[in-house]
């Protein structure tokens, strides 16, 4: 009987809203990329620093990083990411958002001049299993957005050899992992598209850092034994490096 009761009682556990075992809402991340009108960049960034990140907080969304590419040719971009509950939870925090009237009120005035954004590109975005999640990081760096898209069936195939050796490589010549994502919708990419940030010291130390990775035995050998059966990647990697604005929490 105290086997039976037992048996019951973490049965009821498994079956509760919010305890351990069941099927919460897995935490999502979107990364947002702003195309902002020529000269209007001040005010995008004044924007955020002075309203929009506070307000992002109070409507549950969490501020992972802000940035700015390093090219100057691309600074009419602003990356940045921030992370949600859930997709539901992100759609009320959007609604709640755009409907307060203090953001309301912060966009007016930011605009008085004219409009500053001229386009909008999100992606929501899951943890892999294997992501390191966003370590604390101390000092200055430059972050490096990579994206992978993958020959058809191919992915699994690419997070097996990331989980088993490009992130250890990747420590091992200096590199500092951060979150691994798959897209979570099918016109972003979903189920062939791999997204992740590294930090660097400098570009000069990625380089050298990538430049020590390529030529690494383990590593050529880890690269040949996935694509045994084929290559993996449509083309080879995209890779935009970024530096972080004075608000952003990852410096």
């Amino acid at each position: 009987m105290k086997s039976l009761f037992s048996l019951l009682l973490m049965c009821s556990f498994l079956t509760v809203p919010g305890v351990a075992g069941t099927d919460a809402p897995a935490p999502v991340y979107e990364l947002r990329i702003y195309t902002v009108l020529p000269g209007k960049m001040p005010d995008m960034l004044a924007r955020f620093r002075d309203h929009t990140c506070a307000l992002f907080e109070k409507h549950g969304m969490v501020n992972i990083g802000y940035w700015l590419p390093v090219k100057a040719e691309d600074q009419n971009k602003l990356y940045y990411v921030v992370k949600h509950a859930s997709r539901d939870a992100a759609k009320a925090s959007w609604t709640g958002f755009v409907n307060d009237p203090d953001w309301i009120k912060a966009r007016d005035a930011s605009e008085a001049a004219g409009k500053i954004v001229a386009g909008i590109e999100s992606t929501y975005l899951a943890e892999t299993d294997y992501s390191p999640g966003v370590p604390a990081l101390t000092g200055a760096h430059v972050y490096e957005l990579r994206t992978y898209v993958c020959n058809e069936g191919k992915l699994a195939t690419l997070d097996a050899r990331f989980r088993d050796h490009t992130l250890k490589l990747f420590a091992k010549h200096g590199m500092t992992n951060l979150p691994y994502w798959h897209p979570t919708d099918a016109d972003k990419g979903a189920g062939k598209t791999l997204v992740y940030l590294l930090a660097h010291q400098s570009v000069d130390a990625a380089k050298a850092s990538f430049d020590g990775f390529r030529q690494d035995p383990d590593w050529v050998k880890a690269r040949t034994a996935s694509e045994q059966a084929g290559p993996i990647l449509v083309s080879p990697p995209a890779s935009v490096f970024l530096a972080p604005v004075d608000f952003s929490k990852l410096q």
